[in-house]
């Protein structure tokens, strides 16, 4: 039927059979000019149609979309000239095959359509359409049969047609342009990311990267150099997709819960039933018990919550780009196989001399093309499932931060913090590592059946053995591999105890140096990491067995299945065919047997973090039905019998409460501590769960809460809240507020930086802080929970005049306020007495009074104890120094006097540079100083402040690491280690070599001697060698890595020592400018690189390198021609490599620094969730996770897409080696043999990973050494002075107390100006100092001079004569004791804590504590000295802690005592007992008090007054108090006319 057709034969077999190969012309005009046609003529309706679904606005016509225009327009008219032609010709006498017309008719419509689909294109964003160049390709490949078909004919000199032959070139040409045309991408202008716009060969080959990669070569990337992620992918849309199928899951699981619930209450209350006796009453009883038994055993079991929803949801929102890598993994498993078959296919073709040279050339193009689709394939995959990691873990992390905005009270409490963060990081990012390797699953089987069903094919039942081998190994690997894990999880314990001690002491240095300790806790961490070293050394000797046993499988498993293959049977020999496919099907094979186990324990780790995300998102929402909101509503604010609790198991907190609250009433709810103040304003604001009963709302809220939130960002950004700023509102807010003098303090102003948790601020600052945001938005209701603890009274008044009081700002407004404060309240318009949870009485100030009940008696007791101490803070210091916020509150109701908040000391604040106000040189009462400063001078500097910014930013590296830091870390695993770890490799490699070319002697035999005549002896020598040679390679890898875990565990241990030794003698001043969470980041994540993966990455570098190494001198061996193609794939190789590296490790940097914010974000958010509930700020909050969730995901995008781009041409570097072999097979093939042959070739099949993975390894160490730098940076740290110098003090040192300032100067750090300016005093032996002054006066610049924590800018301390600039630190601190102001303890023993150089006996120990009065509370506790303390010593009372430093400085018994007096942490009767055992023990000492309050210093011999750095006044108190000088007004201020009159 076609030949009619053609008019001519359409196809010939023995054409095939011939040196010259070729294609019948009927053929190739009509099989290979359909197959395209027929490709696009199937696939246009459908692309057509979704273009018209999916369009968008037209775009403008481009400059490259005309060209093809234009192109395809000539095509066009080629196919009607040669329609015209044969038309002309046809009229002639000659007949025309029917063929002539079809073709051209056809091209004509073709054509047409190519116009139309070009055109369509230009209402998408893509504008290159992927089938388009897919037709193309097909097009030209099937044009090239005829292209030489007739070149042939022509050369031959048949002039068959010339007219159509040049039409025909011309088409081709024609075509081949346009395909190049459609490489290039047309730029999108709805659109930035290239990825969108990119044409499909750009996309399959990632080209459309190229230009990040030539830009992070130049210079390192920036966050605004990469590109946003496309809409598909951003948190928003994934987020809404995910919800919608949770919407559907979720309440399936709920119903399912419920049964499961049901079945179980059932059983046991059929249980029950049984039990229950007649009487109703007594029913009554057993149940309640039943339930305490219930809840018991619940707490007990596990708990059960809705399940098995997670996974459903995720795989129904993500299923589409499942099933694309799906398909495309399945292809590229299949094309495995192939190799291996043509493999065998090139090695027949080189032992059979006859074949037809062709047929060499075809196997060789073929196995090019099967090994480059394979690769696009599986970049693509890895593309995909990436892509679908990054998306999972946006979803769950989106998903997270949004449920944490409404998750109830109830299911929060059973979270901390740090397990909400690690829900965000560590679970997602389990998640996203499964859905990495989630298609192996089935992929491992898959290659694993295929691998053993080719390999019976080969060897038949004899492959049995190698796989029944590898099977063994592999329960095997199983137990070593559970070991290591028990190793690993008793290392994790020791590295959170290191961690533990090392926040401990950063959080306690300034204790260790006062006193000396440093070297005791040094000891203590380096007795733990001992025993890490210990473990990380066993876990390294594991390691290496495991890597010798995979090491070993293929060897052994070759070894074993030909042996075996050999001795079976006498006629089986092994020729090279058989030998190197087997060989190539096991490297196959080794991959899923070694991923499978890997892949069920991540499945395994996954299914926990599956777990424990769904327990969070599907737990209890936040009920707020029982708060109603109502415009219309005459009362502010209404209670009607409510009762509230904080969990439904508990009895009510809040009980039937019933209050109306009038608009713009100020009201003041009093009651003594825990009687339920905070909770009845938590209950307002929906943070409680209802029992009965609902209150009544009218108007927006804003709150103030007791604990005050701050979030890191300027004062500015706190207190405008997300509003918009109005100058003159945001003016007086910080006037009322009493800002204004703070922002005078804090450097560059409103526009200072806050620390996380508002770290750099005092209590008192931060609780005005938050009052001026609440202030600031403009609310209807002010639900103020006691915002005046935290400052001290004068301030308090000021507050209370200019914000809260009859006419404050907020007047006109209705405001609750909780308090202690009894003198605001005769301005109050209603008191409420709350006492457990119920109101006792309400009314006006003196109804109450009037009444004679609870209140009235309470105030009466308080009067008594108010003394004359009512102002007594404003002397100075008001509470800027007082870091913590300890501000007493003298005015707590008696039951307890303290209930203080303690909130962690911060010596940074301190380190703010401290512009001493000059103006306040005469001490003017704050009163005055309150009064509005213009605020707006600071806004003229805009420029920034010296010390503005508090924190040293973090030193991002950029660009390549040093070669120093290689050689560094080298050097601590030692010269002679790294050269027999080398040796051994090498070795290792030259075994390797030396099997290889064995096996190809061996199968040379088969050429020899044929299966009957095959000597025994020379079978036995060949399978003895071949194993031998295997196992030395096994043996010495084995030593290598034995040797390197010795040498790594050798570093990582030099390094730790040196960073610890250098950190704790670096300076104070580098404590004050580094963040806690910084340091110790160095002892975590950079330590643990150090440990683990640096180690890891190196070992497999040198295996990947020495590898490709002796794979290349394998295959030069063979062909030396080879050298040729080498030497230009290395260039390529090589900067490829080059290229990537750059932009890698910049995209990784970025990814950790775009990391980090998101998660204190998200930490900051669950700490600050009442407030912004209350404020109704979720939608702001979400959004800016949103932001920085995308601003993450796309840094890892592109270091994904950064991967892939490198895979795909480092591949094709691979699979051009391979091409190239085999071409050189062809080539030589007849100085070759076919053993040759399948040894180069099956060595050069698996250089294609090795490449990959060593460039992957080269980026590993790059990233991976930089923990090495950072190390180095804090190890090159300077230090402060030495601890012991060769000038010892003389023994006995100081023993009479005498100290000498003479014009000591001193400043905090290089850039600021000096603190002390000049003093000049003498101190006798044994007198009392008192020293006082206002903030920023150089009180506590005193005594860190003393102990040289600041040294000195000019001048010179002398003590008994020896300048103590001369002695070493240790001998200086050591004779000296302090009593801190913040009682900062260690967890461990409490004797630990007294004695941390067991330098004293018990009795000695036991006397401190019976003088600090503690002996009879140590003695009543179960373990006596040996008592455990938990960190900071949290479970001791403040005044405990006071006095057990006390206890510390009893037992130094030295001649210089320093106090800085701690500011209200202690009540009165624990401050009178510290001020009788310091005068009664002290006594004989030198003492200096660093007072906070007057009446503690009146009864001293000297008082000195500093201001601004200098001594005022010192003498005397008698003597200043007659003077009116500036001690004189403070005493006034503070109420002490005489000395006399302060005797407590």
């Amino acid at each position: 039927m076609l030949e009619k057709f053609c008019n001519s034969t359409f196809w010939n077999s023995s054409l095939l059979d011939s040196p010259e190969v070729d294609l019948p012309l009927c053929f190739e005009q009509t099989v290979l000019v359909w197959i395209p046609l027929g490709f696009l003529w199937l696939l246009a309706p459908w692309q057509l149609l979704h273009v018209y679904r999916s369009r968008t606005k037209r775009s403008t016509t481009t400059k490259l979309y005309l060209s093809k225009q234009v192109l395809v327009g000539f095509l066009l008219i080629l196919a009607a000239i040669e329609l015209a032609l044969v038309l002309a010709e046809d009229s002639g006498q000659t007949t025309v095959p029917a063929i002539r017309y079809t073709n051209p008719s056809l091209y004509l419509a073709t054509w047409l359509l190519v116009l139309v689909i070009q055109h369509s294109r230009r209402w998408c964003v893509q504008k290159d359409s992927w089938f388009l160049s897919l037709f193309w390709i097909l097009s030209i490949l099937c044009g090239t049969f005829q292209f030489q078909t007739l070149i042939r004919m022509l050369l031959q000199g048949s002039n068959y047609n010339l007219a159509y032959s040049c039409l025909f070139f011309i088409c081709y040409a024609f075509q081949i342009l346009i395909l190049i045309l459609s490489a290039f991408s047309e730029k999108d202008d709805s659109s930035n990311n290239p990825s969108l716009t990119a044409s499909f060969l750009s996309r399959i080959t990632f080209c459309w990267y190229d230009s990040i990669i030539l830009k992070g070569y130049k210079q390192p990337l920036t966050l605004e150099d990469v590109w946003d992620v496309d809409d598909e992918i951003k948190t928003t849309t994934l987020v809404s997709r995910f919800e919608t199928c949770m919407a559907r899951e979720l309440p399936k699981a709920r119903r399912a819960f419920q049964r499961r619930q049901q079945k179980n209450s059932q059983r046991s209350s059929g249980a029950r039933l049984d039990g229950l006796t007649k009487n109703q009453s007594q029913s009554q009883d057993v149940l309640v018990l039943e339930e305490a038994k219930k809840k018991k055993e619940k707490s007990g079991t596990t708990e059960d919550f809705p399940k098995s929803w997670l996974v459903k949801t995720l795989f129904k929102t993500f299923y589409f780009i499942l099933l694309k890598s799906f398909l495309l993994k399945l292809v590229h498993d299949i094309l495995m196989f192939l190799n291996p078959q043509l493999l065998k296919l090139l090695i027949s073709f080189a032992n059979d001399p006859d074949t037809y040279l062709w047929t060499g050339y075809l196997y060789s193009i073929l196995l090019f093309i099967v090994a480059l689709i394979q690769s696009l394939c599986l970049q693509y995959y890895f593309q995909l499932c990436f892509m679908l990691g990054i998306n999972v873990r946006t979803t769950i992390m989106a998903s997270v931060y949004k449920k944490s905005l409404i998750l109830s009270n109830r299911a929060r409490k059973q979270y901390t913090v740090g397990e909400t963060v690690n829900l965000m990081s560590v679970d997602a990012q389990k998640l996203m590592d499964v859905t990495n390797f989630i298609h192996l699953l089935w992929s491992n089987v898959l290659q694993i059946s295929l691998s053993i069903f080719f390999l019976w094919r080969e060897l038949g039942p004899s492959v049995l053995a190698g796989v029944g081998l590898m099977l063994l190994l592999i329960p095997v690997n199983g137990i070593i591999a559970t070991k290591n894990r028990k190793i690993q999880v008793k290392n994790m314990k020791n590295k959170d105890k290191r961690l533990k001690i090392m926040n401990e002491i950063l959080s306690g240095i300034k204790i260790l140096k006062y006193f000396a300790w440093e070297p005791s806790f040094k000891n203590q961490v380096h007795n733990i990491r001992k025993k890490e070293l210990k473990n990380l050394l066993t876990f390294g000797q594991m390691q290496s067995v495991m890597m010798f046993l995979l090491y070993l499988t293929p060897i052994l498993v070759s070894v074993v299945t030909f042996s075996v293959y050999v001795l079976v049977d006498s006629r089986n020999v092994l020729d090279a065919e058989k030998a190197f496919t087997s060989i190539t099907l096991f490297n196959i094979l080794r991959f899923p047997l070694s991923m499978l186990p890997m892949v069920i324990s991540s499945m395994l780790q996954a299914s926990v973090s599956i777990d424990r995300l769904e327990k969070y998102l599907g737990g209890d929402e936040l009920d707020t039905s029982a708060i109603q909101h109502d415009c219309n509503f005459d009362k502010c604010v209404q209670f009607s019998e409510a009762s509230f609790t904080w969990d439904q198991d508990l009895e009510a907190t809040i009980r039937d409460v019933n209050l109306d609250i009038m608009p713009g009433q100020l009201v003041a709810v009093v009651g003594t501590v825990g009687s339920g103040k905070s909770s009845l304003m938590s209950a307002m604001l929906g943070e409680m769960e209802n029992v009965h009963g609902h209150i009544t709302i009218k108007g927006t809220i804003a709150y103030v809460s007791q604990q005050s939130w701050i979030q890191n960002g300027t004062i500015k950004d706190n207190i405008l809240f997300g509003s918009e700023l109005d100058e003159k509102r945001y003016q007086q807010v910080l006037e009322a507020c009493a800002l204004l003098p703070d922002l005078e303090v804090l450097p560059g102003g409103d526009m200072a930086e806050i620390g996380e948790k508002g770290i750099n601020l005092s209590g008192g600052q931060k609780q005005r802080i938050s009052l001026a945001r609440a202030t600031y938005q403009n609310s209807d209701i002010y639900i103020l929970d006691d915002p005046l603890s935290a400052v001290d009274a004068h301030v308090g008044r000021h507050i209370f005049n200019k914000v809260l009081g009859p006419n404050g700002l907020l007047k006109g407004k209705t405001r609750l306020l909780v308090t202690h404060s009894i003198h605001f309240l005769p301005q109050v318009d209603e008191i409420v007495v709350l006492e457990n949870g119920t109101i006792l009485e309400k009314g006006s100030y003196s109804s109450l009074l009037a009444k004679k009940g609870s209140f009235a008696k309470n105030l009466k007791t308080f009067m008594k104890r108010e003394g004359p101490e009512e102002e007594a803070t404003i002397n100075e210091d008001s509470e800027e120094e007082d870091v913590y916020g300890l501000m007493s509150s003298v005015e707590e109701i008696p039951e307890d006097v303290v209930s203080l908040t303690l909130e962690r000391e911060n010596s940074l604040h301190r380190t703010l540079s401290h512009r001493s106000r000059s103006n306040s040189r005469h001490l003017k009462s704050l009163k005055n100083s309150l009064k509005t400063k213009n605020v707006n001078t600071l806004k003229e500097k805009e420029e920034l402040v010296k010390g503005q910014t508090l924190i040293k930013k973090e030193f991002i590296q950029t660009g390549k690491v040093k070669f120093s830091i290689y050689m560094k870390y080298l050097q601590a695993v030692g010269w002679y280690s790294i050269f027999f770890i080398i040796l051994a490799y090498v070795i290792n490699s030259v075994a390797l070599i030396g099997s290889n070319l064995w096996l190809s002697a061996w199968t040379h035999d088969s050429k020899t001697f044929n299966g009957t005549n095959y000597p025994a002896s020379q079978r036995d020598m060949r399978v003895g060698v071949y194993g031998a040679l295997g196992l030395v390679q096994g043996i010495f890898v084995l030593i290598a890595n034995l040797w390197s875990a010795y040498g790594f565990t050798h570093a990582a241990n030099i390094l730790h020592k040196q960073l610890l030794s250098n950190i704790l003698q670096a300076p104070m001043s580098f404590f004050d400018t580094t963040p806690i969470g910084r340091i110790v980041n160095r002892f975590a994540g950079d330590i643990s690189t150090v440990d683990d993966t640096l180690p890891m990455s190196l070992r497999s570098w040198i295996l990947c390198f020495l590898g490709i190494i002796s794979i290349l001198i394998m295959i030069c061996t063979a062909t030396p021609a080879f050298i040729i193609v080498i030497i230009p794939l290395g260039a390529i190789y090589v900067s490829i490599q080059m290229f990537y590296v750059a932009t890698s490790r910049q995209l990784r940097r970025l990814d950790s620094v775009t990391r980090s914010p998101l998660y204190s974000f998200f930490s900051e958010t669950v700490s600050g969730l009442p407030v912004i509930r209350a404020f109704q700020h979720q939608q702001r909050f979400l959004k800016h996770s949103e932001v920085l969730i995308d601003t993450n995901q796309k840094c890892v995008f592109s270091w994904i897409i950064s991967n892939r781009w490198l895979a795909i041409r480092l591949e094709l570097v691979g699979n051009l080696i391979v091409f190239f072999s085999s071409l050189m097979m062809v080539i030589y093939r007849d100085t070759i043999s076919g053993d040759t042959v399948g040894f180069v070739l099956s060595n050069a099949l698996s250089i294609t990973q090795t490449l990959n993975w060593l460039v992957r390894m080269t980026s590993e160490i790059e990233t991976n050494i930089v923990a090495v730098e950072r190390i180095n940076e804090y190890i090159n740290v300077e230090n402060e002075a030495p601890w012991v110098t060769d000038k010892r003090p003389p023994a006995g040192w100081p023993s009479k107390g005498e100290i000498q300032f003479n014009n000591y100067q001193v400043r905090y750090r290089p850039e600021l100006d000096l603190v002390l300016k000049g003093i000049t005093c003498d101190i006798r032996s044994s007198e009392k100092i008192g020293v006082v002054g206002r903030t920023g006066a150089g009180k506590s610049s005193l005594t860190n001079s003393l102990f040289r924590i600041l040294e000195a800018a000019g001048g010179q301390i002398t003590i008994d004569g020896v300048d103590i600039a001369s002695i070493g630190l240790h001998d200086l601190r050591e004779k000296l004791t302090i009593i801190p102001q913040d009682p900062i303890l260690f967890s461990g023993s409490l004797r630990m804590n007294l004695d941390p150089f067991n330098n004293y006996s018990d009795e000695d120990i036991w006397k401190a504590l019976e003088l600090a009065h503690l002996k009879s509370f140590v003695a009543n506790l179960q373990l006596g000295l040996l008592h455990e303390l938990t960190e900071g010593g949290d479970n001791l009372s403040i005044g405990q802690r006071q006095l057990l430093c006390l206890a510390r400085a009893l037992l130094r018994k030295s001649k210089i005592l320093i106090m800085d007096e701690a500011t209200a942490a202690v009540d009165l009767e624990t401050d009178h007992l510290i001020q009788i055992t310091i005068q009664k023990e002290f006594s004989h000492c030198t003492t200096i008090t660093i007072a906070h309050r007057l009446h503690t210093i009146m009864d001293s011999d000297k008082v000195m007054v500093l201001d601004n750095g200098k001594i005022v006044e010192y003498g005397s108190p008698d003597e200043l108090l007659k003077k009116s000088g500036p001690f004189y007004f403070m005493a006034k201020e503070a109420g002490i006319e005489t000395v006399t009159s302060t005797a407590l």
